[in-house]
C-alpha cells in the first residue's frame, strides 16, 4: 500500500484517567473509531493533501489506518503542553517528503509548530543535498530553498493546552492521517 493522500487532524482530551483523556483526543481529532497504527515518517511521492472532512469520508468504523502520530499528556496543574506534526513537501512531486513529530513543554502552539515544520523541512533537505542549518531564521531558510531550486511546502498541525488546575489529565494530539 502506497498511500496518494493524506489529512491532518489535531485534538484535545481531558479526563482524570490518562487513558480515557487520549481517547477523548483522539474524539475531538475524530479519529477515535478506527484503529491507527502509527508510522515512520515518510510522504509517499505524489501524496496530496486533502481537507480532514474530505479524508474523514473515505474511512469506515473499524478500519486499520496508518498514521502519524504526535501525542503529549500531563496532570500537572497549569502545565503548557503541545503536540506538532510538520510536513515538507518538495518541488519535484516525483521525490517523496517528510513529517516530523514534536512533543514540548512549556512552547506555544506557534513555537511548537514553528519547530516541527522547520524539522520536517531540515529532513527533506539533507536528503536534497540542502545545506541546512536549524539555527538559521526560517526566512533565510526559505531563501536557501529558493536559490537551490527546491521550493517546497511546508505547514504544520499543532495542538497545545495548558493543564487542568485541579489536576485532570490532559493530552493533546497531533496526526497525519494516510488514504490509500
Amino acid at each position: 500500500m502506497v498511500p496518494s493522500r493524506l489529512f491532518l487532524t489535531k485534538g484535545i482530551g481531558r479526563h482524570r484517567e490518562k487513558l480515557t483523556s487520549f481517547e477523548m483526543a483522539l474524539r475531538n481529532a475524530e479519529i477515535a473509531n478506527y484503529n491507527l497504527v502509527r508510522v515512520s515518517s515518510i510522504v509517499p511521492p505524489r501524496c496530496k493533501i486533502i481537507p480532514k472532512s474530505q479524508g474523514i469520508k473515505h474511512l469506515a468504523k473499524g478500519q486499520i489506518v496508518f498514521c502519524v502520530l504526535s501525542e503529549n499528556a500531563s496532570n500537572e496543574p497549569h502545565r503548557l503542553i503541545a503536540a506538532s506534526i510538520g510536513v515538507a513537501i518538495p518541488k519535484d512531486e516525483n521525490i517523496h517528503g517528510y513529517l516530523s513529530e514534536h512533543e514540548s513543554f512549556g512552547q506555544t502552539e506557534r513555537v511548537a509548530g514553528d519547530y516541527s515544520e522547520d524539522l520536517a523541512a531540515y529532513m527533506l533537505a539533507t536528503t536534497l543535498g540542502v545545506q541546512f542549518d536549524l539555527d538559521t531564521s526560517y526566512d533565510e531558510k526559505k531563501e536557501i530553498w529558493k536559490i537551490s531550486g527546491h521550493i517546497v511546502t511546508t505547514r504544520h498541525i499543532t495542538q497545545s493546552a495548558t493543564c487542568d488546575r485541579k489536576g485532570l489529565w490532559t493530552t493533546v494530539i497531533a496526526a497525519a492521517v494516510f488514504l490509500e
